[in-house]
């Protein structure tokens, strides 16, 4: 076994212990699993994300499954290297070579699970109508770009590697895009998204938030091909391997 399997291998029994909800059930399962696997590497992984990697049950840990495969590789790469701040992640991949996280991102990327409907916003129809226009729209005075003028018409994301918006936590979106504002999330440069989320003010961000979190998800959701948007900004992450 490579030191990196190795490594994961005994990171998948660990990793239950960093998902405090679900410490116990995880940990039982990853006992159970057969070293070598693709099941027995991403368990610390699905221990927070969700089996298939198909969301956390706390509104905080964001979906894997389906997402593009060079968004998810660049993520890991960016929590192993420091861009992202977050500790448990940084210590669940330190170490670990590229190819063997392409590899795990390639395995999320082909997963594919059925989408929860979601819950129905408790904020009023002025803060839902300012996040779709923002969403939908941008607002040209300050400089701001739709989000589907990046990220699709149907927020599927763009291949091959800017992510979709719809199916993810409201509390993890605001996360995010606080992260890039406070300068604890980074992507390679130019990073456009630290760029937007400059010009946003705490009513855009809880605004969006909300709004996307409201969407339902319409299947096929799957990315746009590369190519078919003309990005309004120069995007590092899309021309990063």
């Amino acid at each position: 076994m490579s030191q990196a399997r190795r490594h994961l291998a005994a990171l998948a029994l660990a990793g239950a212990a960093l998902a405090w909800p679900a410490a116990p059930a995880a940990a039982q399962d990853a006992a159970t699993l057969q070293p070598g696997t693709m099941r027995a590497r991403v368990a610390a992984c699905t221990a927070c994300h969700g089996e298939q990697g198909k969301a956390g049950s706390d509104g905080y840990y964001p979906r894997l499954a389906g997402k593009p495969r060079d968004y998810l590789y660049h993520q890991l790469l960016n929590f192993r290297d420091g861009l992202r701040q977050y500790r448990p992640m940084a210590h669940l991949l330190a170490g670990l070579p590229d190819d063997y996280l392409l590899e795990i991102a390639a395995y999320f990327a082909d997963q594919h699970v059925p989408y929860p409907t979601p819950a129905r916003p408790a904020v009023s129809a002025d803060v839902l109508e300012h996040g779709r226009v923002l969403a939908m729209q941008g607002d040209l005075a300050r400089g701001l770009p739709a989000c589907v003028a990046c990220h699709g018409a149907a927020l599927s994301g763009l291949a091959p590697a800017i992510p979709g918006l719809l199916g993810l936590p409201r509390d993890y979106i605001g996360a995010q895009i606080g992260g890039w504002k406070n300068g604890l999330r980074h992507a390679a440069a130019p990073d456009c998204m630290a760029d937007i989320a400059n010009k946003l003010t705490p009513q855009d961000i809880g605004a969006l938030s909300v709004w996307l979190a409201s969407r339902p998800v319409v299947e096929p959701y799957v990315p746009d091909p590369a190519g078919s948007l003309n990005l309004p900004a120069e995007c590092g992450s899309q021309a990063q391997r």
